[in-house]
């Protein structure tokens, strides 16, 4: 089934004061993956099948490279909303408090995009074809002038972000990419949390019902369950499959 992805006229690229730990955080992921065995090796491996050739359409393809691509997809959504959201007269205006924050979770998810981008490019073997393209993505549905459309989609999508991380958790079959994946899931936690505590009213909304289960635990969703989501919303228009990826 495709899945329309999002667009954003989009050119993110971390900026000035930003590019030294861009490059640092690069070089240290650059040596994890080589350490942990994921260039060339890995990509005879059986848990990393290429993706499929479907004309113009790409596909995520299957085992963990599928996933990595799910990951990288959702990664640029987000990049591509926080590069709007800088560019907003929201943000120009806004507190000193939620300019840090919404800066901060721009550089991190810019960061997360070219980490994504350098791993898989490393697990296929440097063959780019196999590596999910830039997607584009179409914002026009939020007012970036205003303070709850712009916090308003962005909780949505951190909570969705944590979502989808946590019911991809278990189609990982490679130990340092589950690593990895924990890794950012944490730090998307820790966006979910910042927006909520920022945007809406209740003390506890930072760890709200609604996203935390009765046992503690955040909540999971399947691919299909988060790519039907992100498509509903319009954003993305790059149209991609995820014929390969289970649930």
């Amino acid at each position: 089934m495709k899945k329309p992805m999002i667009k954003v006229q989009q050119e993110y690229s971390a900026s000035n004061g930003n590019n030294s730990s861009r490059r640092k955080f690069l070089k240290m992921g650059s040596l994890a993956v080589v350490g942990s065995g994921f260039l060339l090796s890995c990509s005879d491996d059986d848990d990393l099948m290429d993706p499929i050739d479907r004309g113009d359409i790409f596909d995520l393809g299957s085992g963990d490279v599928g996933i990595l691509n799910y990951a990288y997809a959702l990664e640029q959504l987000e990049a591509a909303f926080y590069t709007n959201v800088l560019d907003g007269s929201y943000w120009m205006n806004a507190s000193a408090e939620e300019r840090l924050i919404l800066e901060d979770l721009y550089k991190h998810e810019v960061i997360h995009c070219d980490f994504f981008n350098a791993a898989i490019s490393g697990a296929v073997g440097g063959d780019t074809s196999k590596v999910l393209p830039e997607l584009e993505f179409d914002f026009a549905s939020v007012d970036f002038s205003d303070r709850s459309s712009v916090l308003g989609t962005a909780r949505v999508l951190e909570d969705t972000g944590v979502a989808a991380y946590n019911g991809a958790g278990s189609l990982l079959t490679t130990p340092d990419y589950l690593v990895i994946a924990g890794k950012i899931v944490s730090v998307e936690a820790r966006h979910a949390a910042a927006i909520r505590s920022i945007f809406m009213d209740d003390p506890k909304a930072f760890a709200g019902d609604d996203v935390v289960d009765e046992n503690g635990l955040d909540l999971a969703r399947s691919p299909s369950q988060i790519l039907t989501a992100v498509g509903d919303t319009g954003f993305v228009k790059t149209q991609f499959t995820a014929n390969q990826l289970p649930g």
